[in-house]
């Protein structure tokens, strides 16, 4: 988690205003306010042979809760995310807010059932975390939310499903403005995903293949990552020649307001550094990398 700066006028309880932009950046935002409109869309393939190894060695002794290609992948992107800052920022009201605190979110089924809930839950990364904090945070979220108990965003959202529907939809107009204004009530936020740095979906765990997800217009979330199913794959060496290795494929959505596509880039190179060599999420989130 970044200092806090002292507040300004302009700044938002969960982000303070960027008031120092080239041209482009600024401009950008005014012309294109709706984040919807501004997708770029980014997937990637991952050789899964280096994250199963770190899994195997990692899961020596753990039966309670083991390590997962999940937790992996989620570290990762926290990692990445607080590295690479400028995917921590997001666009509300024509405004560029850098985030104070770098977090992930990610829906969690109460069964593996047709009628079944389903829970939310957030990770909020803090500078010293590692992959073992996360996973130990990860293991109290996702207990929480397949237990009886329910977060606060969802018994907020059942408010305004038991209101009459002329008088939910004026509520929810009137959360919207809000929203866009970063005055939302932490009772209705507080576990929104669209509130977190980065939103995760394991479409995998459902045995669905990677594909596009759309960013939201309401909350903050600029960045939506999507686990496809594993898969057997031929990864080609330098000289031609091919071996079949199983493989996973992420589909990364993000808001391209935010940053050129050099950074962008960059950053997915450092995702991918991190996925291939698991155990430098063994560091502290930010400890630099050199890749």
């Amino acid at each position: 988690m970044m200092k806090k700066p002292a507040r300004r006028f302009g700044d938002r309880k969960d982000g303070y205003l960027i008031r120092e932009l080239d041209a482009m950046h600024f401009i950008t935002p005014l012309l294109y306010p709706n984040r919807c409109d501004n997708e770029a869309y980014i997937s990637e393939r991952i050789d899964l042979t280096a994250i199963n190894e770190y899994l195997r060695r990692k899961n020596e002794g753990e039966t309670e809760f083991p390590y997962t290609m999940f937790h992996v992948i989620l570290a990762a992107l926290v990692k990445t995310v607080t590295l690479r800052p400028k995917l921590n920022r997001f666009i509300a009201n024509k405004n560029v807010y850098q985030r104070y605190e770098v977090s992930a979110s990610f829906v969690v089924k109460k069964r593996f059932a047709d009628e079944s809930e389903e829970g939310l839950a957030f990770v909020h990364s803090k500078d010293g975390d590692t992959i073992d904090t996360i996973h130990d945070y990860i293991k109290s979220q996702v207990l929480f939310c397949r237990s009886d108990k329910r977060d606060r965003s969802s018994d907020s959202m059942d408010i305004f499903n038991r209101l009459p529907r002329f008088v939910s939809k004026s509520a929810v107009g009137a959360v919207t403005f809000l929203d866009r204004h970063g005055w939302c009530p932490n009772v209705l936020i507080a576990t929104d995903p669209y509130y977190a740095s980065v939103i995760i979906s394991n479409l995998g765990s459902i045995k669905l293949k990677s594909g596009y997800h759309h960013l939201t217009n309401w909350g903050t979330c600029s960045i939506f990552c999507i686990i496809g199913e594993k898969s057997m794959n031929p990864v080609f060496h330098e000289d031609g020649t091919y071996e079949m290795r199983e493989t996973l494929d992420l589909g990364l959505t993000i808001d391209e307001r935010l940053a050129d596509g050099y950074y962008y880039s960059k950053s997915i190179r450092l995702l991918k550094h991190l996925l291939a060599h698991p155990e430098l999420l063994e560091r502290p989130m930010t400890e630099e990398v050199d890749y």
